[in-house]
């Protein structure tokens, strides 16, 4: 695995998003010191925090899972997550409602979620599952250390024999068949081969082992911080804090200054700070455009679909709402191509409505509750740009409203109290490429040692981390990207392999983005 050049005694890491507190973590954790400088007043990033009348919105990921990935990075400078953080496993860890009226609970007991899809579909389904869950099981373990927490060098770094295996289980294939494999009921399937999207691509041409986020969703179980998803940068910026981080918020990174091929000090709007190195976590067009250069790619990055996100504080709620809930349209396959190619809103949409309220009722006001409808849409180089959604915003909220009231939640416009909606344009002035907060699509040539690296041609002790790097987009991962670029900097910890068949050298020169 290669490594940084020269000193690295004082790290600046810039964004206090979770892949820049998980590499000040680990940084900290081996004898750095690490200097951690935020734009906002809060950490963060994507999963930060509105508050308003009472109402407290957490404005990014809802979904949690592999909380082992982040008890890791709390044990790298002596802490426990239970020490700084109470998770709540949510039970179930999804409910799925179909246009037809049926409901599903994914529940990630294998017994319980047996019995249940058994009632939804039959036995035959039940057995089907069963196996379905035997194969996330082993195409989770052959991934997660090689292919998924692992620094790639080179494509060479792929030929290993865990390749075959993944090859032998189908992660090769297609998701949408593999799946149908085991499963045959349309609906039931949706369950596991929804997570595509985030990915940003269509189930039927996903690869098969993307399913690895159904294994996280589904069968790894699904948790909520107690203090809502903000509680979660909460409290690695207070351990890393405690561990000797200095903590700069409100600071706006404009430039790095350089002397040859490495950054010698990191500018903000309120200063200059030194460095040996920089850990550097904004979205990519930010991190490339503060680096000076551009990655060297034959073809230009594909971005994932977007989201349109209404965060509602109402005085009522719907009983029929889980934590979370999935709210499938009748289409599917015309869904993903409006999606991704034609650019349209979705004309029937699928939906993921979070009542956090339902885990944390101090999240609102006394018998007030929060609601947070997520509606993929598309990026704003396939469908609306930017300035369109200034007026397309809002007609698009109450579209959404009257959408969600036909499918039985009555009253919900006329319910709200508090409100922020999100769109494409918001993210794009947050400066994520094409609009969209799920950076770059996991198509084959954007996966694993394809992916943007997160080395850098050209500048020897500047490392990237985050959603537009290595391994990609979700929680799980980029908590990893950011162990991973602490690891450029420290070299692997005692006991971690060193990547995918890679061998550890300390000297050469980084590779390209």
């Amino acid at each position: 695995m290669r490594t940084l050049k020269g000193p690295t005694d004082h790290v600046v890491v810039v964004g206090a998003g979770l892949s820049g507190l998980s590499a000040a973590l680990h940084l900290l954790g081996s004898g750095r010191a690490v200097t951690l400088v935020e734009r906002d007043a809060v950490p963060g990033g994507r999963a930060g925090r509105v508050e308003q009348g009472g109402y407290r919105f957490d404005t990014g990921p809802t979904v949690l899972t592999m909380p082992e990935l982040i008890e890791e990075a709390f044990a790298a400078v002596g802490e426990t997550m239970s020490a700084h953080l109470d998770l709540i496993p949510l039970h179930p860890a999804y409910r799925a409602r179909f246009a037809d009226g049926a409901e599903l609970d994914v529940h990630t007991e294998a017994d319980a979620m047996t019995a249940e899809v058994e009632r939804f579909a039959g036995p035959r389904e039940a057995d089907g599952y069963r196996r379905l869950r035997e194969w996330l099981g082993k195409l989770y373990a052959v991934q997660m250390r090689r292919f998924i927490d692992t620094n790639f060098d080179s494509p060479l770094s792929l030929l290993h024999p865990d390749l075959a295996r993944l090859a032998a289980l189908g992660g090769f294939g297609r998701l949408d068949p593999r799946i149908g494999a085991f499963i045959s009921d349309e609906r039931l399937r949706r369950v596991f081969t929804f997570q595509a999207l985030y990915a940003g691509v269509p189930p039927a041409g996903a690869l098969a082992a993307y399913a690895v986020i159904a294994y996280m969703d589904t069968v790894a179980g699904v948790y909520f911080p107690r203090g809502g998803m903000h509680a979660l940068p909460k409290a690695m910026a207070d351990a890393a804090e405690g561990a000797g981080a200095v903590l700069r918020y409100s600071h706006d990174v404009t430039r790095l200054e350089r002397s040859g091929d490495r950054v010698t000090a990191v500018i903000t709007d309120k200063g200059r700070i030194p460095c040996d190195a920089v850990v550097l976590t904004p979205d990519l067009p930010v991190a490339y455009r503060l680096l000076g250069r551009s990655p060297r790619r034959p073809v230009r990055l594909r971005h994932s679909p977007s989201a349109v996100i209404l965060h509602a504080g109402t005085d009522r709620t719907w009983p029929g709402l889980a934590h979370h809930t999935i709210s499938f349209g009748a289409a599917w396959k015309s869904t993903f191509e409006e999606l991704t190619r034609t650019g349209h809103l979705m004309s029937d949409p699928s939906l993921l409505i979070t009542r956090p309220t339902a885990t944390d009722p101090g999240l609102a006001p006394p018998g007030r509750h929060l609601h947070y409808v997520l509606a993929p849409c598309p990026n704003t180089e396939v469908g609306p740009g930017v300035r369109e959604w200034g007026d397309l915003g809002p007609r698009y909220r109450d579209t959404l409203l009257r959408e969600l009231e036909g499918r039985g939640l009555s009253g919900l416009a006329g319910a709200i109290e508090e409100q922020c909606l999100v769109t494409p344009a918001d993210w794009s002035a947050r400066g994520h490429a094409a609009g969209t907060p799920f950076s770059a699509a996991h198509t084959f040539p954007q996966t694993g040692p394809f992916r943007p690296r997160n080395l850098v041609r050209g500048t020897d002790n500047a490392v990237l981390a985050g959603c537009g790097t290595t391994p990609g987009v979700g929680v799980p991962t980029v908590l990893i990207s950011g162990k991973l670029a602490a690891a450029r900097v420290t070299g692997p910890p005692p006991g971690h392999h060193a990547g995918a068949g890679a061998v550890l050298d300390v000297t050469p020169e980084g590779s390209p983005a």
